[in-house]
């Protein structure tokens, strides 16, 4: 939703998506998303992938010393801003906006502050499809993982439960929409409950090519 609010505003051009990928086991962090779908995600959105390499159980000095060399190269290369998909954790904001400062660039927030139910409903009415890949069972029924966000899934969140899980009660793999030129075909896999806590959900590319990916966006200013 973040990609799709930049593009429709038209004020600045994305330049690359970039996102996190636990090396220990080639998958989106906390997602869970395999790298074939991510990079299949990346193709079909018709931008250049932009991928840091974190170790498992990332502590902050690391993950903070890798993100910053791959925002330092794309800010050598003209990118001076950075977009998010946060929509209201304040505190969440304020690090990202510290962080990037240290490199000299700015962050940007596409859809802070709209109605999470609102923007759950628009995600649907667009037309994007995803499914939920990982479930924090400490927050939400883990049978959860593995069903399309769809409307009968928001009509079933308990009370308390965020639609955009922005308290991260779950994360999803969004596969078609009007950010992608084509679908990414896929299948689901087997659910694996890791910590005791979270439940993911594996998804399966249905063929070699294109998929998505959620995280950073970083972008080139092209107005003022």
């Amino acid at each position: 939703m973040a990609l799709h609010a930049l593009r429709q505003d038209g004020q600045a051009e994305v330049a690359a998506l970039l996102t996190t990928v636990t090396e220990d086991y080639g998958r989106v962090s906390m997602h869970g998303v395999r790298r074939e779908l991510l990079e299949a995600q990346a193709q079909s959105t018709g931008l250049p992938l932009e991928v840091v390499h974190i170790p498992a159980g990332c502590d902050d000095a690391t993950y903070e010393r890798r993100m910053a060399a791959a925002l330092l190269r794309h800010r050598e290369a003209g990118v001076r801003a950075v977009a998010f998909g946060d929509i209201f954790l304040a505190d969440l904001r304020r690090y990202r906006e510290e962080r990037l400062a240290q490199v000299g660039m700015e962050a940007v927030f596409p859809i802070w502050r709209r109605d999470t139910g609102e923007l759950a409903r628009r995600f649907i009415a667009d037309g994007f499809r995803a499914v939920v890949t990982c479930v924090d069972g400490q927050a939400l029924d883990g049978r959860f993982a593995g069903r399309w966000y769809d409307e009968s899934l928001l009509a079933e969140l308990p009370a308390g439960v965020d639609p955009c899980g922005e308290n991260g009660e779950f994360h999803t793999f969004a596969c078609a929409g009007p950010v992608f030129r084509r679908p990414i075909a896929c299948r689901l896999g087997r659910t694996v409950v890791r910590d005791g806590r979270f439940h993911f959900r594996d998804v399966l590319p249905l063929r070699r090519g294109p998929v998505t990916v959620s995280g950073a966006i970083p972008l080139r200013a092209t107005k003022p």
